[in-house]
């Protein structure tokens, strides 16, 4: 098990939770999709996640050790193999530097930790170039700024700088709420892909059921902060799935 949430909350307002005793976990190599309507606290529990908020009660677990109370090098370790990639790909890269800046980033950061087995460090061009070809975009994009770029372009960029230092999850959060339905399709195709060869873990957030149900083994349901259903893919149609479930796969 990769990470484990257990008992989860979070508010932002006395007396109102934003998540709301919240429990799940994620598996080597497993896709875990969640999935709610905008405002039922996918997000703020993803943020909790990511350590960007912190939780007031329950317990994040990573690789069998709590969080609360972690070592400075525990945490770093948690930072390094915990990336994200938001809806947003124009506002995820930094329209001052060129691809191939983002890219090496954080490598550069953590490249003393590391002990890659998939991607190599030769040199910078050729690491770079490595994790354009792994996104399946040409090389020499690595030489452009963001504004040059398409949406899809831009998304699988972000994609490439997550897996670039060979996490053990991804959060994707709204991966592709911002692209055309093309380049969506062939996002979840390439995310797909990725998951086999480096055999990530990815916590998929959208409220978007067929792109969840396309990527993901698990499904999870949040409404209102509260969790209301988990289940395996092949069980989505099962008359056991709460009401609210049911009336997402109505809209399906």
């Amino acid at each position: 098990m990769i990470v484990e949430i257990n008992n989860l909350k979070k508010s932002y307002h006395p007396g109102k939770l934003a998540v709301n005793d919240v429990s799940l976990s994620i598996d080597k190599g497993e896709s875990l999709g969640l999935v709610g309507e905008s405002g039922c606290g996918k997000s703020t529990l993803a943020r909790c996640l990511l350590g960007v908020e912190r939780i007031d009660e329950g317990s994040i677990t990573f690789n069998g050790k709590p969080l609360t109370k972690a070592s400075r090098k525990h945490l770093r370790d948690y930072r390094r193999n915990i990336q994200t990639v938001f809806q947003n790909p124009t506002a995820s890269l930094n329209p001052k530097l060129k691809i191939r800046d983002s890219l090496l980033d954080p490598y550069l950061q953590f490249k003393d930790e590391l002990q890659l087995e998939h991607f190599h460090f030769t040199s910078k061009k050729a690491f770079v170039e490595q994790l354009l070809e792994t996104v399946e975009l040409p090389v020499e994009l690595g030489d452009r700024y963001p504004h040059e770029l398409s949406g899809g372009q831009k998304q699988r960029v972000t994609i490439a700088r997550a897996i670039s230092i060979e996490p053990k999850l991804i959060v994707l959060d709204e991966p592709t709420a911002s692209l055309d339905v093309l380049s969506q399709g062939a996002i979840l195709e390439l995310l797909a892909s990725l998951q086999q060869t480096l055999g990530l873990s990815y916590l998929f957030i959208s409220h978007d059921l067929a792109a969840v149900y396309q990527l993901c083994q698990r499904i999870a349901v949040m409404k209102e902060g509260e969790l209301l259903d988990m289940f395996q893919k092949e069980d989505i149609y099962d008359s056991s799935r709460h009401a609210y479930t049911k009336e997402l796969i109505s809209i399906f």
